[in-house]
C-alpha cells in the first residue's frame, strides 16, 4: 500500500489544521506516494530508533514528536543527528510525525492519558490564548490526598520518579487536569477550569514558583509518559488495517527514548 493511504486516514482522525501554529507536523522525510510494508510506531525519532527501524526492515516511521523540530543548519555527517537523517534517506525510510494535532484531537493523546488515570466526566479545556483545546479535565472516583495520588501515578505510568509542586500534600483532590508533554505554561487555564491538581511534564523552575503562588497543585510526570501513544496508535492502525484490508504490518518500537534516569 502507499504511505498516503495511512496518512490520509490518520489526518481524518487528527487533521494537521488543529495542530498549534508553527508545529512542524506531517511528512518529515520521504514521498507519500512510496509503497510501505512495515511501519514502526515510536514516541521519538532518535538514532537508536532509526537503527531499530532498519533492523526491523521498516520502511516507515510514525512518531509523535517531530523528527525535524528545529531547522537543520547543515548536513555534516560527523554529527550523529545528521547521520541519522542520512540513514533514513539511504534506507528509504519515510518519517511522518503527529504532534499537537494528536494531543488535542478527540480520542488522542490527552484522552489516552486521562483514561490511564481512570478519570470520569472528562471534558476538553479550551484556551482562548491558543484558540484550541489544550488538555482534559475529569474527576476521580475517590478523593485521595495530593501525595497519595502522585504516588499512584508512579505505578500508573511506570515511573522511577516524578516532581510535585504543592503547598499542601495532604489536601484531598477530586478534579484532575492533564496536558501531555511540556504543558506547564497552560496551568492558568487548568486553574480556571477548576482543577484540584494538574498533571503534566517539564515544569520550569520559575513556573513552579508561579504555580505555588497561584495555589494550583501540579504533578510533573515527565514528557516520556506520552509513550502511551505507541500501543494506542498501534491498536488504531491495526483497526484501520482490518477495516480497509491494508497489506501492512505495524511494529511497536521497544527503544527507550527517555533521556533521564532517576538515581
Amino acid at each position: 500500500m502507499l504511505a498516503k493511504q495511512i496518512i490520509d486516514r490518520f489526518e481524518n482522525f487528527a487533521p494537521k489544521t488543529i495542530a498549534f501554529d508553527h508545529d512542524p507536523v506531517g511528512l518529515q522525510i520521504g514521498d507519500v506516494n512510496a509503497a510501505v510494508h512495515r511501519v514502526l510506531v515510536t514516541l521519538d525519532v532518535r538514532p537508536e530508533v532509526v537503527d531499530e527501524a532498519i533492523a526491523q526492515n521498516c520502511d516507515m516511521i510514525f512518531s509523535h514528536h517531530p523528527l525535524i523540530f528545529r531547522p537543520i543548519k547543515n548536513l555534516d555527517f560527523s554529527n550523529p543527528q545528521n547521520q541519522m537523517y542520512a540513514k533514513l534517506i539511504q534506507n528509504s525510510i519515510l518519517v511522518y510525525s503527529a504532534h499537537t494535532n494528536l494531543d488535542v484531537t478527540e480520542g488522542g493523546m490527552n484522552d489516552w492519558l486521562a483514561d490511564a488515570m481512570q478519570l470520569t466526566k472528562v471534558k476538553s479545556v479550551y484556551s482562548a490564548h491558543y484558540d484550541t483545546n489544550i488538555g482534559r479535565i475529569g474527576e476521580l472516583t475517590t478523593a485521595p490526598s495530593v501525595e497519595g495520588f502522585a504516588k499512584s501515578l508512579k505505578q500508573t505510568f511506570n515511573l522511577s520518579g516524578l516532581r510535585l509542586v504543592s503547598n499542601n500534600n495532604d489536601a484531598s483532590i477530586k478534579k484532575v487536569a492533564i496536558v501531555g508533554g511540556d504543558g506547564g505554561k497552560f496551568y492558568p487555564e487548568m486553574l480556571k477550569a477548576g482543577a484540584d491538581v494538574f498533571v503534566t511534564g517539564d515544569v520550569y523552575y520559575h513556573t513552579g514558583h508561579d504555580m505555588l503562588a497561584d495555589g494550583i497543585r501540579v504533578i510533573d510526570v515527565g514528557h516520556n509518559v506520552e509513550k502511551i501513544c505507541i500501543p494506542k496508535l498501534t491498536a488504531l492502525f491495526n483497526e484501520w488495517k482490518a477495516e480497509n484490508s491494508w497489506d501492512i504490518e505495524i511494529v511497536e518500537s521497544t527503544t527507550n527514548t527517555n533521556p533521564y534516569q532517576f538515581l
